[in-house]
């Protein structure tokens, strides 16, 4: 197996008031032979405040294992909540996918079989990066002409939309929080036009890629029906689609099988950039109340705690590979 990072972007291309050093990156996993497979972009989620490690080099690996050339896609996030990261996270994927389709002969990928697998706030990123891709230019002339329109994508328990059933932290880290004085309680500050351009449900269209998605009905912390909602809106627009809900399971499921349940996630590269803001809040480099300080510092403890408690396999949902495999060959 291949395995290297590759900044995608050039140090004058990418500018993040937050990035404190990082710069967004994909992960090699490639196979050593001649032969010219799909591809399959990995896409971590984290409510677009972290890019989890539960759901990078395992999930990589696992489509390398079963006959692809894969990739983890690391993007910008907004830990803190204070700079906004509007189309940012959309540049980094499509540059993500640009870059592949630029280097397919180098990655031996079909350039034409290229598919995303987001999860959680990375299912919004792919699902975003579906229904909006003309919007996302490119103004390095080395990427001219090479689409970053994904072939397929995997969604799975996405974050879709911005109304009733919202994951509101995403929204917040994606579009803007703003705090009600008298009761502390926060709100996404953005107007109504730039949350509805980001509730995914209301913008497919008869070009959006084909999708798979999968979530369980227990969901706790994105609700079912944004799956649902994703779904109808391909059913409507003759969008090829598969849905699968599972009766039972967290949220945060990633392989659901034994390698995720022993949280045996490989190399956490995907916490780089929160990696970084953690220290520049302990060197205070980044200045802030004490109070916040140390909020951030129980969370990076928080992390540590939850990457490291073993779960129960979910029998259940841990075929959602194979069933996503078997319809993208009818897809692709």
């Amino acid at each position: 197996m291949l395995t290297k990072r590759i900044n995608i972007w050039k140090q004058d291309e990418y500018t993040y008031p937050l990035a404190m050093g990082f710069q967004p990156n994909l992960v090699t996993y490639l196979h050593e032979d001649e032969a010219v497979r799909p591809a399959m972009i990995v896409v971590p989620g984290g409510g677009y405040c972290v890019v989890s490690p539960t759901e990078g080099e395992i999930v990589a690996k696992k489509f390398y294992e079963m006959g692809y050339q894969a990739f983890v896609q690391t993007y910008t996030t907004n830990m803190l909540m204070e700079a906004p990261l509007g189309k940012q996270p959309m540049r980094d994927l499509s540059r993500g996918i640009r870059y592949v389709r630029k280097h397919a002969e180098e990655f031996r990928v079909r350039p034409d079989q290229l598919v995303i697998c987001g999860f959680s706030a990375g299912g919004h990123l792919c699902g975003s990066v579906c229904v909006h891709y003309e919007d996302v230019t490119e103004s390095n002339p080395e990427y001219d002409g090479i689409s970053n329109r994904p072939d397929a994508a995997i969604l799975s328990y996405p974050v879709i939309t911005s109304g009733e059933y919202a994951h509101k932290d995403s929204f917040k880290a994606l579009l803007g929080m703003r705090v009600e004085e008298q009761t502390g309680e926060t709100f996404c500050s953005a107007s109504q036009e730039e949350q509805d351009y980001m509730s995914l449900e209301k913008q497919v269209t008869a070009n959006t890629p084909p999708c798979f998605l999968w979530q369980t009905a227990e969901d706790e912390l994105v609700p079912v029906e944004n799956s649902y909602l994703y779904a109808e809106a391909c059913r409507r627009e003759g969008v090829p689609f598969a849905h699968h809900v599972f009766s039972h399971g967290q949220h945060g499921l990633s392989l659901a099988d034994e390698t995720w349940a022993s949280c045996a996630y490989g190399e956490p590269y995907t916490m780089e950039q929160n990696q970084a803001i953690v220290e520049a809040v302990k060197e205070r480099v980044i200045f802030m109340s004490e109070d916040a300080r140390k909020a951030i510092l129980e969370q990076e403890e928080s992390w540590r705690i939850a990457d490291s408690t073993r779960k129960d396999v979910n029998e259940e949902a841990r075929i959602w590979p194979e069933l996503a495999v078997q319809w993208l060959k009818g897809v692709l």
